[in-house]
């Protein structure tokens, strides 16, 4: 029988934090594989877990996956763990977890805290519908979804916060943004703001610690002005090309542009 592999969450930044079941897993495993061992094995000798680490991260050659996955089909188990929350979310982990899935090894979550989820609840910003876009590290994606209207979730590391804060207003106009600092640490901030507003802050202030961006999406008055009805037509041909009714497909490109569903309806008849 194979072994399982557990993805488990762990503090983002204040150690009580964890989970009673987190705690426990971690000391049954066989193993551990962790982004920087160098963080993991604080916590672990914090609650006196004494387990073997792996070191696993996005530049692990292909042989240490397919060490992992070797142990786990001779009937150990494994826990995967990141830096901070919950791993197999723009992590390396993934890859494991497919990896396991494919192969029919046991894959088992004991959740923990996340980084965006905990942002989107305290940012003070519409967020019931939310994407998560992780590092952006280039221009051109922020172009990729300066047209969505639901709120927008970032990371960002503070040497790199300025200049990603320059091309949103840019890109996305000046909208209103909350930038969550160092989360559940001793040093947590909250701050509402708008783009142009947060550059002229931090012009100031130097950034420290790590970030979390929630952008407002765009206004339904702002699409009206972005998307023609030929366009939020097409946008409807490409959903029914891909297999969407016609009736969902024109009240999915209405929500994206915000062009009267009606109007779509007509266009791509």
């Amino acid at each position: 029988m194979p072994g399982k592999l557990y993805v488990v969450g762990t503090p983002i930044g204040n150690l009580e934090d964890i989970t009673y079941r987190a705690v426990r897993i971690l000391s049954e495993v066989d193993f551990i594989c962790a982004e920087d061992t160098r963080v993991t094995v604080k916590l672990l000798n914090h609650f006196d877990i004494k387990k073997p680490l792996l070191s696993y991260h996005e530049h692990s050659a292909s042989h240490v996956s397919e060490n992992i996955i070797s142990r786990l089909q001779s009937g150990e188990s494994c826990a995967v763990v990141t830096d901070a929350g919950m791993p197999c979310i723009s992590d390396p982990g993934e890859d494991l977890v497919r990896m396991c899935r494919d192969l029919d090894i046991p894959v088992e979550a004991v959740p923990g805290p996340t980084a965006m989820a905990t942002a989107a609840a305290v940012c003070g910003i519409p967020a019931s519908r939310f994407a998560f876009e992780g590092f952006l590290s280039v221009t051109k994606k922020q172009r990729s979804v300066s047209k969505d209207t639901h709120t927008l979730i970032f990371y960002e590391a503070p040497h790199k916060l300025r200049s990603t804060l320059e091309d949103m207003l840019k890109y996305f106009g000046d909208r209103r943004i909350s930038i969550c600092r160092e989360l559940t640490k001793i040093h947590e901030e909250v701050m509402r703001t708008t783009l142009s507003q947060a550059i002229e802050y931090y012009e100031q202030n130097a950034p420290r610690g790590e970030y979390v961006l929630v952008v407002e999406g765009m206004s339904a008055e702002e699409l009206k002005d972005e998307y023609s009805v030929e366009e939020a037509a097409d946008i409807a041909r490409k959903l029914i090309e891909g297999g969407a009714k016609m009736s969902d497909a024109c009240k999915e490109a209405a929500r994206i542009t915000g062009v009267r569903k009606n109007d779509i309806y007509t266009a791509v008849m």
